[in-house]
């Protein structure tokens, strides 16, 4: 195919041999397999800030840390220097988490790095080398969902140990091959200690991922991993050994109405965004 113009740097400088086809087209980034050498890759190219429609950016950047003041300071005033900056970091991201995440345990992509923008890891396949579909593509049975949920909560479970909140889990960003679930799209990862949001950021994933799962075993709905895990996190108990139960007594205290509506809110905005994605998922490249 013919070479988009992002990744012809890439090509000119060797990291990229073949452009072989276009993988898939999102609101954030488009996604090619490429082959490098003897194998074959995937190269995410990730949308400018103006074109990149992800919702609400800087709740999820809240409490990264910045390293230079001057960045920093550009980053803050918004000019075309720290817009530049903030880009860099927002992709910069995806890969620092992709390393973390796979040396905590979790199914991730492996990443080779990023280049002006363009995101190199590995193109997650089955064993017959075809393209690893997403979980909102495949259907399975009772007794694979449990076992599939588990192992996500797992993975879930070693993120907030490792500091992270995917922030944005649901069955779009979770790939499945022969071995099970992989978590995928990273770039909106959130810092589990110092970003106020963390906590619903959590419930809303585990949520997306019970409720899918859910479709398949309807007990999994019923249960309460996040609340289980942010209770050991924020005690310090939470390990990555921890044997979790997706138990959890809840305060008895008298609820806030308040929260509650937010919660309603925040339901009813995520339900027309997913409906949004269902729609986008379903429409041909």
């Amino acid at each position: 195919m013919k070479i988009p113009k992002r990744l012809q740097p890439l090509v000119d400088d060797g990291l990229i041999d073949e452009v072989l086809y276009q993988l898939m087209s999102g609101k954030e980034a488009t996604v090619y397999a490429v082959q490098c050498g003897t194998e074959v890759r995937c190269a995410k190219v990730y949308k400018e800030a103006m074109k990149r429609s992800f919702k609400k950016a800087a709740q999820y950047q809240e409490g990264r840390k910045v390293r230079n003041t001057r960045r920093a300071r550009a980053m803050e005033k918004g000019s075309k220097f720290g817009r530049k900056q903030q880009e860099d970091a927002w992709q910069n991201t995806e890969v620092d988490a992709l390393f973390k995440l796979a040396k905590a345990g979790v199914r991730v992509p492996e990443p080779y790095g990023c280049y002006e923008g363009v995101l190199l890891m590995e193109l997650v396949t089955d064993d017959q080398g075809e393209v690893a579909p997403r979980l909102n593509d495949v259907s399975m049975s009772a007794e694979q969902a449990i076992e599939d949920h588990a192992l996500v909560m797992v993975y879930v479970m070693r993120m907030l140990c490792a500091g992270l909140i995917h922030g944005d889990l649901s069955e779009f960003n979770v790939l499945v091959d022969d071995y099970g679930p992989v978590i995928i799209d990273l770039p909106q990862v959130v810092d589990a200690a110092a970003n106020n949001n963390a906590f619903s950021m959590l419930q809303r994933d585990v949520r997306n991922m019970s409720e899918y799962y859910g479709q398949y075993a309807p007990e999994l709905t019923n249960t309460f991993y996040a609340e289980e895990m942010w209770a050991l996190f924020e005690a310090g108990e939470l390990t990555v050994e921890t044997e979790l139960t997706g138990y959890y007594a809840q305060p008895e205290d008298d609820p806030d109405v308040d929260s509650v509506l937010e919660e309603i809110k925040a339901a009813f905005a995520e339900e027309q965004e997913r409906q949004e994605r269902v729609k986008e998922a379903n429409e041909p490249l």
